[in-house]
């Protein structure tokens, strides 16, 4: 199953493809301005099971028939809408199991019989969204994963009752069953450690790992596993985060802090190896922070929507509530504070230093936003909707003078720091137009402003050459303005 956007550029599509027939394909089902993508086959290959997105939190599953072309809604309890992830076919086609968010805040695992098209919700009592599912053909046990805090869980399903098996921190994917149904595989990504090939016995657990990734000679034992936190914000609210401590850091030698936004905001960090990370830790001798500020993934249908539309600078805020949760660290420099963040992470970045330029040393903008309102006005009109689902809708007055309030673009008088701001030129998703308002207004001020301008890029950095280009950019920045002599401690 593929999908492509080759029949008119612009609707992704589902085929079918031979492997054995590379250049053959065959068009199973043409969207126009809707985005489908296939879940699961019935064993016969009659039936392909599918998922409607229409925003994170909006998802319409349904039945496709592969002969006939004929899609058949799958209904959802309730009157409001809902998301639906994991999903696949019990072994006789008869009935699904299929993760959806109906039933409560959190993607529950339920059975969904086909014929009746009820749902028999399995995992009501675990308060965390379930990701990924397996099931044994043989004798019908399912395997799943969740999303707890960022890392992955894993759980044997037999009939109504499941277990919890302990892993390593990290992230679990590619479910698969042994063909004797006596070991599960999966791949594993772990903070210290790339994604790896794992098997595990059923049922005792007992773990095998198949595969060691290549780290380019680096020792794997200077890699650092995070400590998973929670800080109080404004509101009284529990923010999760990530913090990585690198070796020797303490009161008497405090390590200078980059704080790392993710993007979405629908997003979410969860720990898997990052290469760059480690360098931070390792080579620059930086505490690497990665928060799941209001708006983030993975904490509930409520938490989700915490930075909607005119909450959107609340987010801002959890940024400075970090602040002063670093303030209470010995080991972490306070005087020595960075922000960096892409795509609307790259947003979460002006607005920090809009808001705490006082307490930051610089910041670097990758892909991000300036202005919610020509960020609109400008983003490829496959998007727009629903992005203004997230962020408010620009043509209405209300949020139109909100957007020139808050946007960083109509307040980059108040940065006071360095910057560093990095832009794909035919990027589709958040306009290079963005870019070019907000780096002459830093400049304005008197600060220093570092450009990475790629022409032959879009929404990010896909070849490698300008990855690493802009990544040894913003090594140097670093360098220059947090680590070193351009950073001496106010």
């Amino acid at each position: 199953m593929i999908h492509s956007t080759q029949r008119n550029g612009r609707d992704t599509d589902l085929y079918i493809a031979d492997p054995h027939r590379p250049g053959e394909m065959t068009l199973l089902l043409e969207t126009s301005g809707e985005y489908w993508r296939a879940m699961d086959w019935t064993r016969d290959g009659s039936t392909l099971l599918i998922n409607h997105y229409v925003s994170i939190n909006e998802t319409y599953p349904a039945l496709l028939d592969v002969a006939t072309g004929q899609k058949k809604r799958i209904p959802i309890p309730g009157t409001r809408p809902a998301a639906h992830g994991a999903m696949a076919f019990a072994p006789d086609g008869r009935s699904a199991y299929i993760a959806t968010d109906t039933n409560g805040e959190f993607r529950q695992l339920a059975g969904v019989d086909l014929k009746t098209m009820t749902y028999d919700f399995l995992t009501e009592k675990l308060p965390w969204n379930v990701t990924d599912v397996t099931v044994e053909p043989g004798l019908g046990m399912v395997a799943f994963s969740t999303n707890e805090d960022g890392a992955s869980g894993l759980y044997l399903l037999v009939g109504r009752s499941y277990r919890r098996y302990d892993l390593p921190l990290g992230l679990v994917g590619g479910l698969e069953f042994s063909p004797d149904g006596t070991q599960l595989g999966f791949t594993l990504s772990r903070p210290d450690s790339p994604s790896d090939a794992w098997s595990m016995r059923l049922p005792d657990g007992k773990l095998t790992r198949w595969t060691y990734s290549e780290v380019g000679g680096l020792d794997e034992e200077s890699f650092v596993v995070p400590d998973r936190i929670r800080y109080k914000t404004f509101d009284g609210r529990q923010i999760p985060a990530y913090v990585f401590r690198p070796a020797g850091a303490s009161k008497q030698a405090p390590a200078p802090v980059l704080i790392h936004i993710h993007g979405g905001p629908e997003s979410q960090y969860r720990p898997r190896f990052s290469s760059l990370d480690q360098f931070y830790l390792n080579e620059l001798g930086l505490a690497v922070i990665r928060p799941n500020v209001r708006g983030s993934a993975g904490y509930g249908k409520t938490y989700v929507r915490l930075d909607n539309g005119l909450k959107r600078e609340d987010s801002v805020k959890d940024i400075g509530a970090l602040l002063d949760w670093i303030e209470t660290q010995p080991d972490l420099d306070s005087k020595r504070v960075a922000v960096y963040g892409g795509s609307y992470g790259g947003y979460m970045v002006l607005g920090s230093l809009v808001h705490f330029s006082d307490r930051l040393k610089c910041g670097v903008d990758i892909v991000g936003i300036a202005s919610f309102e020509s960020f609109l006005k400008n983003t490829k009109s496959y998007r727009r909707d629903l992005r203004r689902a997230e962020y408010g809708d620009e043509r209405k007055p209300e949020l139109q003078k909100f957007f020139r309030r808050i946007d960083p673009v109509h307040n980059a008088g108040k940065i006071k720091t360095s910057l560093l701001v990095a832009h794909g030129v035919n990027d589709p998703r958040v306009p290079f137009s963005e870019a070019e308002a907000i780096v002459p207004k830093v400049r304005a001020n008197r600060q220093t402003v570092w450009t990475v301008y790629a022409s032959n890029e879009g929404h990010g950095f896909r070849k490698k050459a300008n990855r690493d280009y802009v990544s040894a950019a913003v090594v140097m920045f670093l360098r220059r303005h947090l680590v070193g002599a351009g950073a001496q401690r106010r």
